[in-house]
């Protein structure tokens, strides 16, 4: 009996599946967005992406080194930190600014907490919002795609600013859905991210209870709310940063709910977050906060939504 049963503890069921292996599949998933990025804003994408990425490697490598820790760059953790910050910057945002951006995502926010898996809040919208509150100018700066760099709104701001036809006016279904708008660096194409979307869905590194929950949820609430008008739904999906925020960034394991029941909750949390900012609130775009929000309640949904333990006395 001795030899058949062995008591440890958990984990007890063991993965070949590293760290490692999961940040290369998102590195590989986001590839299609950042050459839309190259090919839309030239150089101006180099200049958020090549800083923000050399910054987030060496704030950790030199953070892990400085406090005594294993240096876990290899991990490729701090390169997908770095490049998601990067494609939620302005293309025309200073070099500095996303130095700034990814050192306070690895040190604050990450490794503070005690690196990566303990972290509350994912890092890369975190320290977005941070450059937001503090360099809002430069953070709300928008340029159309081209060498030109003209200066331009983005949909949203249109929307928020002029209302809904002088933004479905503005821009087409079909530039928004290909990424031929003004934007962040990497969030105006919706083709290109749901390409990665899909690779991720294949390699199981995520699953679409939460893409699909959210963006649902976006759709539901803006064509009620926009009078059945499916356009103005569809404009609400592909503008801003929905996509790449549920695909890539509400979908962080740390941050994101275990159980199917609780990525339910979290999802259509967001979405709604999301929609009531972007109809009501003061901020043309409402997908960095609302992951975010939904990030801090993620240990509260887990409390109601994890399954009792069998032979658990009720409290």
């Amino acid at each position: 009996m001795e030899n058949k049963l062995t008591i440890s503890s958990s984990p007890h069921i063991v993965s070949n599946t590293t760290t490692s292996h999961i940040m290369r599949d998102v590195i590989i998933a986001l590839i299609p967005a950042t050459l839309g990025a190259l090919y839309f804003f030239r150089m101006g994408a180099v200049v958020v992406i090549v800083p923000a990425i050399l910054a987030a490697v060496a704030a950790e490598a030199i953070f892990q080194k400085m406090s005594g820790r294993k240096v876990t760059v290899g991990d490729l953790s701090a390169v997908v930190t770095g490049l998601l910050l990067a494609l939620h910057l302005p293309p025309n945002a200073p070099w500095w600014l996303t130095v700034v951006g990814s050192l306070f995502a690895i040190i604050v926010v990450k490794q503070l907490f005690g690196g990566i898996g303990h972290n509350f809040m994912n890092p890369a919208l975190a320290a977005r919002a941070v450059l937001l509150a503090s360099w809002p100018v430069q953070m709300t700066s928008w340029v159309n795609p081209g060498a030109d760099a003209v200066s331009s709104a983005t949909p949203l701001g249109i929307l928020s600013e002029q209302g809904k036809e002088a933004a479905m006016a503005a821009a087409s279904l079909k530039d928004l859905f290909m990424g031929n708008v003004g934007g962040c660096v990497g969030e105006t194409s919706v083709v290109l991210l749901l390409i990665g979307g899909a690779y991720l869905l294949y390699r199981g590194v995520i699953t679409y209870i939460i893409p699909a929950y959210y963006m649902g949820t976006v759709a539901i609430l803006t064509l009620l709310l926009g009078g059945f008008d499916f356009s103005y739904m569809l404009f609400h999906l592909f503008a801003g940063g929905l996509v790449i925020g549920a695909v890539f960034m509400a979908t962080d394991y740390s941050t994101s709910p275990v159980t199917q029941k609780g990525q339910i909750v979290y999802a259509v949390g967001c979405g709604v977050l999301t929609t009531v900012i972007r109809l009501y609130g003061g901020y043309p775009e409402g997908v960095s906060y609302s992951i975010i929000l939904m990030n801090v309640a993620t240990p509260l949904i887990e409390r109601y939504t994890t399954p009792k333990v069998f032979g658990e006395v009720a409290k």
